[in-house]
């Protein structure tokens, strides 16, 4: 049975999320308990308990709040283009630029980030987000004609979205990814063409 919460209670969720992403920013995902949580939000340590079960509840809550920040700070750039191999492009442009970035990845105490430990220890929370926001964005390229029509779009989405988080896991030796020019290009010119209508089917 889901519980719908009023709107201060939202405020005080959303306070205990915001102590929370601070203890990970000051001691990592790990060394840090439900009173550090409590502490940093300024609520009892029972509050807490209230609206999250257990510190993993709490973790889960953390890390889908930054998956969702980071593809709702995405979407705006991915938006204005027109063309799917432009909005993927952008998408490249976002991840590559913000990979070190405080106020998208939420830098640890460790020198590692929010967005690195979503990608290596709950890729979850991202993947499943980030396939959704993809599959109408597939779906407007299909009726364009820019692809071919998909039996399962979510197929697709999920493979431009390991396309894209790769970029933050793997160094480059062809692109220079700090520069959003030629990222773009390398996408356009490679990442969507398996998408691509009237192609040859490939080997058996």
């Amino acid at each position: 049975m889901t519980t719908t919460l009023d709107q201060p209670e939202l405020l005080t969720r959303e306070r205990i999320l915001a102590g929370a992403e601070a203890c990970v920013r000051r001691f990592g995902l790990r060394r840090w308990s439900m009173a550090d949580a409590a502490s940093a939000a300024s609520v009892s340590r029972g509050s807490v308990y209230r609206y999250f079960a257990d510190r993993e509840a709490l973790v889960d809550a953390v890390l889908e709040r930054t998956a969702e920040r980071f593809v709702a700070e995405s979407e705006a750039a991915v938006r204005r283009r027109r063309t799917l191999a432009t909005q993927v492009g952008e998408a490249a442009v976002f991840i590559t630029t913000h990979r070190r970035d405080d106020t998208f990845t939420l830098a640890l105490a460790n020198d590692d980030s929010l967005l690195a430990t979503l990608l290596t220890a709950r890729t979850e929370h991202l993947v499943e987000r980030w396939v959704e926001f993809w599959i109408p964005l597939l779906d407007e390229a299909s009726a364009r004609g820019e692809i071919r029509r998909s039996p399962d779009p979510r197929r697709a989405a999920e493979w431009i979205v390991r396309m894209l988080l790769s970029l933050t896991l793997m160094p480059s030796v062809v692109v220079d990814l700090d520069d959003a020019e030629a990222v773009r290009e390398f996408v356009h010119d490679h990442i969507v063409q398996g998408l691509a209508p009237n192609r040859t089917r490939r080997p058996a």
